[in-house]
């Protein structure tokens, strides 16, 4: 029964290893529901995956700068930032600004990026580029030999969840 308890306590130290070094690539994003992006990070948050930036992320993608904790985010030379207004479609379906779900997107951005956002005259339906020198002024470098993953718009479930049921299940037995 011992052995038992040690190997599994074996097992739940490795499983929380390895997912303090997982990382997730955002690249070519532009955007969507906000409230999509919300629950997506919110997961991402929870994982303690880092997140590296490498390339496009627009629109309601630009959330990750205040779900994700700053340390746990880098950016590559290649990453850009895109910022606009929150929209709706109108009574005649052409887009017209929510001033409302632009002002709760702009409150979840970091400091210094609504500094950046402000200087240019705040989030309009006029996109803004933040890249280059300005950006990684911002956040740390990404190391690019890390192992990364397209991040995926769906929940996904750990995938230790079964083999920790299982082990437990043979603990009771």
């Amino acid at each position: 029964m011992k052995f038992l308890t040690g190997l599994l306590a074996a097992v739940l130290l490795i499983a929380g290893m390895g997912a303090s070094h997982a990382v997730v690539r955002i690249a070519d994003d532009r955007g969507g529901r906000i409230g999509t992006y919300v629950d997506k990070y919110q997961d991402l948050r929870q994982s303690g995956e880092t997140v590296i930036i490498d390339g496009l992320c627009a629109s309601a993608c630009t959330i990750v700068l205040g779900a994700i904790p700053h340390d746990r985010i880098c950016v590559t030379s290649s990453a850009t930032l895109g910022f606009h207004a929150a929209w709706d479609f109108g009574a005649n379906g052409r887009a017209i600004t929510n001033p409302e779900a632009t002002q709760m997107l702009y409150a979840m951005y970091p400091s210094q990026v609504k500094r950046w956002i402000s200087q240019r005259g705040g989030l309009t339906p006029h996109m803004l580029f933040l890249k280059g020198r300005q950006l990684q002024a911002m956040y740390k470098p990404c190391y690019m030999d890390a192992q990364a993953s397209a991040i995926k718009p769906a929940r996904r479930p750990l995938p230790q969840a079964e083999q920790l049921e299982s082990a437990r299940g043979q603990l009771l037995h």
